[in-house]
């Protein structure tokens, strides 16, 4: 029985799982599913799947088997016959169905379906961390490392090579010199690091909408990079004519408004990689999302420059998503790809509504860097 339940079970998950997997674009384009996160898992409503449950017949209709009947004659009277009140309806009822995946497995679902390769570091860049592992045995030692095998095995040598030991009565007794204990060593084990700097334009031009879209695309971002490093540090840069860092809530909160200098922000996140990220041991990911509008071309020049000499050279990726505004002009994206028109390191997406964080998502990781 438990055996047929468990089957069942796993029968229905997988139902489950095809059905996120059809509707992925849908709920990627939902910015509500980050109410539903928690610490590591996250609620998926599902209305399309009905849940399976007992229904009881109408009255007077009889009990089972009570009554001819034919193959295949639903239990049950009149579907019409109840004691409700008020009107009736003309729709079908919808059954919603709160389905909990795991941060990991949603991961492997996008990864799946948006056919995500999977990410390959840098170079050697990866932190050294000491893992201890029980490898060797030693004559010496803490007793609750004891090798309780080991210690016999040499008592009974002792007790052989010395003629001590009576196959008729195989009593081995271990003394001091017999005891062995285990011993471990210190071996570097790689771990391969993270880091995702996001920045975000929230001068007047950039609405409610606009940073909906970050917010949401920037969980997806974090959902597949969690599932590719042992850690990953996030850092937030706000900026409008002035940059500052910020933590995740005022990032997303903020409410600005005044002129746009987009290099404050390359200049803060910069400074911040020179000074804690040593581009030799982190694999670094800029993300800067603003709507396309900065206060003048010597600024531009200015952001140009700083991606050709210094991001592009030490990032993964630098990765730039213009999002669609009715106040944006959208020409940072234009002298982008006109400076650097197919730099492998430089990907870049316009992001017009919620529907197009599907396709921003996949360029931003379908490099697999």
């Amino acid at each position: 029985m438990i055996l047929d339940i468990e089957q069942d079970a796993n029968r229905f998950k997988h139902i489950v799982r095809g059905k996120i997997r059809k509707d992925l674009k849908k709920f990627m384009s939902k910015g509500e599913m980050l109410g539903r996160k928690g610490r590591n898992v996250i609620s998926i409503p599902l209305p399309q799947i009905d849940i399976p449950k007992f229904k009881f017949g109408s009255k007077q209709s009889g009990g089972v088997a009570q009554g001819d009947g034919e193959e295949g004659t639903p239990l049950g009277g009149d579907p019409g016959d109840g004691d409700g009140t008020g009107q009736a309806g003309n729709a079908p009822g919808e059954h919603v169905l709160e389905v909990e995946l795991t941060l990991e497995e949603l991961a492997q679902l996008m990864g799946e379906e948006l056919a995500l390769p999977r990410i390959q570091p840098k170079g050697k860049n990866a932190l050294v961390a000491e893992k201890d592992r029980y490898t060797g045995v030693s004559k010496v030692g803490p007793e609750s490392l004891r090798h309780f095998k080991l210690t016999y095995r040499e008592a009974l040598k002792r007790q052989i090579a010395s003629g001590t030991y009576d196959p008729d009565r195989p009593i081995v007794v271990p003394i001091k010199e017999d005891r062995r204990y285990r011993s471990w060593k210190s071996k570097p084990r790689p771990e391969r690091n993270a880091v995702v700097i996001y920045m975000m334009d929230v001068s007047g031009s950039m609405g409610d909408e606009q940073k909906d879209i970050v917010r949401t695309t920037s969980f997806w971002i974090d959902t597949w990079l969690r599932s590719q490093y042992e850690g990953v540090e996030t850092r937030y840069i706000i900026h409008d004519a002035a940059a500052r860092e910020v933590d995740r809530d005022t990032f997303y909160r903020t409410r600005e408004s005044g002129g746009t200098l987009i290099s404050s922000a390359y200049k803060l996140c910069r400074k911040i990689i020179e000074e804690e990220f040593d581009v030799a041991d982190w694999n670094i990911y800029p993300y800067h999302f603003s709507d396309g509008d900065n206060w003048s071309s010597a600024d531009t020049r200015e952001c140009l420059d700083l991606l050709e000499t210094f991001f592009l050279p030490c990032a993964n990726v630098f990765s730039y998503g213009q999002v669609e505004s009715p106040y944006g002009s959208g020409q940072f994206l234009k002298d982008l790809l006109e400076k650097f028109p197919s730099h492998e390191q430089l990907l870049t997406c316009k992001i017009e509504d919620k529907e197009h964080i599907y396709d921003a998502i996949k360029v931003f990781l379908g490099t697999g860097k």
